[in-house]
């Protein structure tokens, strides 16, 4: 066999690898997780966390963080690419099935809007948020504890206030990136 084409087998070995692990080949982020077909990366940086979410929808993806019962009590950040333009909304879990935005509820949008696209049959949204604020709503992100989050996307549709057609709630450490 020649050397190009075992080196052509060898990456093909190592793609396919990667590809059955769900490993995400992220840049510039320092952790990423697959779960089920939605891909969470993220990083810490300083005293904020950087978020991309990709998921199998040309609709809304989203994350929430510390649900207490389904998404009560969750700081969740929705997000769609409408026209080529990122929209980012805010929320709180008010209810087991039901959020508002923070801004409705007294609290703060701390959203910082880093991109957005949607490529094939996936959406993309990435953002920052702080680990804390003064926000009464918006709870701690303590990255070196446990943090229960909720992974979620909506059907093809540009609308955030339609029912997800996907949700997962999980256990992970943020700065080690283990999932329990």
């Amino acid at each position: 066999m020649s050397l190009m084409k075992r080196l052509w087998s060898l990456l093909s070995s190592f793609t396919l690898v990667l590809l059955l692990t769900g490993v995400s080949m992220a840049t510039g982020y320092q952790h990423s997780l697959t779960i089920d077909k939605m891909i969470f990366d993220w990083s810490i940086e300083g005293e904020n966390i950087a978020i991309k979410l990709t998921a199998p929808t040309m609709g809304w993806v989203g994350i929430g963080f510390h649900p207490t019962e389904n998404m009560k009590d969750a700081n969740i950040i929705l997000g769609v690419v409408k026209n080529g333009k990122v929209e980012i909304s805010n929320e709180f879990g008010i209810e087991a099935t039901k959020h508002i935005p923070n801004t409705k509820n007294g609290g703060k949008d701390n959203v910082t809007i880093i991109s957005g696209n949607q490529i094939g049959n996936a959406t993309t949204i990435e953002f920052s948020i702080p680990l804390r604020t003064e926000d009464a709503h918006y709870g701690v992100i303590d990255p070196k504890g446990e943090t229960v989050v909720i992974l979620a996307y909506g059907p093809d549709m540009t609308s955030t206030k339609v029912k997800h057609q996907y949700a997962k709630t999980i256990s992970v450490n943020l700065s080690t990136g283990i999932m329990k």
